[in-house]
């Protein structure tokens, strides 16, 4: 499974979404900066942080918990 997070550079929200990331033990994921990318920015300037599945296209949007994070990466 090939995963993004979608965040900001300073971004506090960014923060707490890798904390839940780390308590749900996800797989490793590619970290993009939105920040001056503007097709990026236009889709998720005001969503992030967004963990998205690659292959298949589907996102989680924020807040999220460990639950949540789990049920979309098939875990439970």
């Amino acid at each position: 499974m090939e995963l993004i997070l979608y965040q900001r550079d300073t971004c506090h929200l960014c923060d707490l979404a890798l904390a839940v990331l780390a308590e749900a033990r996800a797989p490793d994921f590619e970290s993009v900066f939105i920040d001056d990318e503007d097709a990026l920015e236009a889709r998720y300037g005001l969503r992030v942080p967004v963990l998205r599945e690659h292959v298949g296209g589907t996102e989680l949007d924020w807040p999220f918990d460990v639950d949540a994070v789990r049920a979309f990466l098939g875990m439970e």
